[in-house]
């Protein structure tokens, strides 16, 4: 397939801005999604890092929607021809926490369009920077990559895979299954069929099960790190999904702090030793 790259780079610069209320019951949802036993929060209690994910949520009519379950390409986005989309990674750094009650606003802008020919064909990068502000100003910025590809072909080499660390101080395993998946998409209004759509996944992607949502699995690397270390402040985060991990076996949520003393290791790894995500938390 001709892709044409230059046209493509013509989204960067793209803006678009949402306003928002961060009101307690997403967080409440999450929170009981996560398996947590918060207390019901309340005006003034700080949204957790990478939490924000609830708010500003992609409210596209019906007829907007394309067949993958996204909203149809072209808009803020570029409109890349290639039907696999996948959020490869992001890096935020977190100035102070948002609070519940308050009013918020979302400036997203197109940073980088770029191309590279991999393995099975071509991929396309969409990098995307967000600045989330509240009266007080830019609380936190969350860069994140998206990355388009091919569906796979028959004779495709298999990519290489990459083993999770040996060594870990912390570890929770996760059972993924149809409602978890579900309630996370529901929660931040995700429409993207890979992770509730097995006939869909399975017979048009090409994957053996439901896909385990990338900022779900970030999600759950931070939650460990609160689990472990309650009062500890999280000031910069950053992750890279490495593999994609299914609802069809268990997979693993493990940390380790660095010995600097602010840096935490983090990562998930599925039962057969690859791993999944890997990220690093910087702690204030």
């Amino acid at each position: 397939m001709a892709i044409d790259i230059e046209h493509l780079k013509t989204w960067i610069g793209k803006t678009e801005s949402f306003t928002d209320f961060a009101s307690g019951t997403p967080i409440q949802a999450l929170a009981a999604t996560l398996d947590r036993d918060d207390p019901a929060p309340q005006p003034g209690d700080p949204v957790p890092p990478c939490w924000h994910w609830l708010y500003f949520l992609p409210l596209h009519r019906q007829s907007e929607i394309g067949p993958d379950g996204h909203p149809k390409r072209g808009g803020f986005l570029p409109p890349v021809p290639l039907p696999r989309r996948m959020w490869a990674g992001s890096r935020l750094e977190f100035m102070r926490p948002l609070r519940i009650g308050s009013a918020i606003r979302r400036e997203s802008s197109i940073v980088d369009v770029s191309g590279k020919e991999g393995r099975s064909g071509s991929l396309i990068f969409v990098c995307v920077r967000h600045e989330v502000s509240d009266d007080g100003g830019v609380a936190l910025v969350d860069e994140h990559d998206i990355v388009y590809r091919d569906n796979p072909k028959p004779g495709d080499p298999v990519p290489p895979v990459q083993s999770a660390p040996a060594e870990h101080e912390w570890v929770r395993t996760i059972q993924p299954d149809d409602v978890l998946l579900f309630r996370y998409s529901a929660l931040t209004f995700n429409g993207h069929r890979i992770h509730y759509d097995r006939r869909y996944v399975t017979e048009v992607e090409g994957y053996p099960g439901l896909v385990v949502h990338g900022p779900l699995l970030a999600t759950l690397l931070l939650d460990l790190l609160r689990r472990n270390l309650p009062n500890a402040k999280v000031s910069r985060f950053a992750f890279r999904a490495m593999q994609p991990t299914f609802d069809t076996t268990p997979f693993q949520v493990c940390g380790r702090r660095g010995e600097d003393g602010r840096t935490v290791h983090l990562w998930a790894q599925r039962t057969d030793g690859a791993l999944a995500m890997e990220a690093t938390a910087t702690l204030a």
